[in-house]
């Protein structure tokens, strides 16, 4: 279960305002233990951090960047995720080359720092997978401290012990895989994993469209899916594909079940002259959201998709400082493609982003700290 202690120290001023709703404007704050927090009337002139229209960034990290351990360059982060049993956060390397499928062990993300070495996923037989044959991005950990993984290259999930073994895999229906196997575009297909705070709900989202929901011609290609599963006797089974609508222009790039039915969605693009944007959604009605299985294209079945939220426009947030090696309207944007959240007080969360350097010289592996009041 998700715990206070994960939580970080957030400016009292920046709780006050994130408590309150949706913001506009700009100030600064003291520091405060969230666990001692109290809701507080929002001040004449807001503290800084606002990010619109329901966010406020209050730290961010590059501890992490280009650091090398123990001759073992750290980069290509993809996800984030909490490990109940190490009390750490876990974080996937995407495919680099020929390099092992590691996965990193951070703590503190306010001042991020590693955890002892990073864990190679293996085949059954023992063998690691590597960047040829796998390209993990996406994560979550479940109660027990066991790995599910998703890889792009199928696309697959698989569930790997806490000694980096695969124990099993979830299925994936065949219109998920990449063509000419499938639907999917190469590079665009579960890039999005998160496990439910009973543990007992896991879902997976859609990077890109399946050519089967692409519109007519003219028309962007905005539809994407979920894949839900639930915890048996058994093992895991699929119950459900869900239906989501993009931003135009938008990915997918992460998603979290902040509470119960209750997702929160990282939507992501990038644009050379301007640099990276970056939005967050909540949605609240996946348990009652139409299973779109059966529907053959879903940009004709507009009302089955999830209604969403925004809470955040990232590139909206202040700089906090932050400079970057690459062109972007707000150099505190990167490659964000990680997201964990973690609840403060009342319907207050925090949400970490981490950053996917793709072991760019003109990228930075990056963890930006929010806060928001998430309904």
């Amino acid at each position: 279960m998700r715990t206070i202690h994960r939580a970080l120290v957030v400016p009292a001023a920046l709780l006050a305002l994130a408590s309150a709703g949706p913001l506009t404007a700009t100030a600064g704050g003291s520091p405060l233990n969230v666990r001692s927090a109290s809701t507080a009337t929002v001040p004449v002139e807001p503290p800084a951090g606002v990010c619109a229209p329901s966010g406020i960034a209050f730290s961010f990290s590059d501890a992490l960047d280009k650091l090398v351990v123990d001759g073992t360059t750290l980069g290509g982060l993809s996800d984030l995720a909490w490990d109940p049993v190490t009390g750490t956060y876990a974080s996937t390397v995407d495919n680099h080359g020929t390099d092992p499928a590691r996965v990193w062990f951070v703590k503190d993300l306010a001042h991020p720092q590693v955890v002892g070495d990073p864990l190679v996923l293996r085949r059954p037989d023992g063998t690691a997978y590597d960047g040829t044959t796998a390209d993990d991005e996406a994560l979550a950990v479940l109660a027990d401290g066991r790995l599910v993984v998703s890889s792009e290259v199928e696309p697959s999930i698989r569930i790997f012990g806490t000694d980096g073994m695969q124990q099993a895999s979830l299925p994936v229906p065949h219109r998920f895989r990449v063509a000419p196997k499938g639907q999917a575009t190469e590079n665009a297909t579960l890039e999005g994993l998160t496990v439910s705070p009973d543990g007992r709900q896991l879902v997976a989202s859609m990077e890109g469209t399946l050519s089967g929901d692409v519109p007519r011609a003219g028309a962007p290609a905005d539809d994407r899916r979920f894949l839900v599963y639930r915890s048996t006797a058994s093992g895991w089974r699929l119950v459900k594909q869900v239906g989501y609508r993009v931003d135009d222009g938008m990915r997918i790039a992460e998603v979290q079940e902040y509470a119960t039915g209750r997702l929160l969605v990282l939507e992501a693009a990038y644009d050379p002259a301007t640099g990276n944007a970056v939005r967050l959604y909540a949605v609240t009605g996946l348990g009652s959201a139409a299973d779109v299985t059966g529907v053959a294209n879903l940009s004709r079945r507009p009302g089955l998709v999830m209604r969403k939220t925004l809470v955040a426009d990232v590139a909206s947030c202040p700089t906090l400082g932050a400079t970057s090696p690459e062109p972007q309207r707000n150099p505190l944007m990167d490659n964000y493609e990680g997201m964990t959240t973690y609840p403060l007080t009342g319907h207050l969360y925090g949400v970490s982003l981490v950053s996917d350097d793709n072991f760019n010289p003109t990228q930075v592996t990056r963890v930006l700290n929010l806060a928001a009041t998430l309904p």
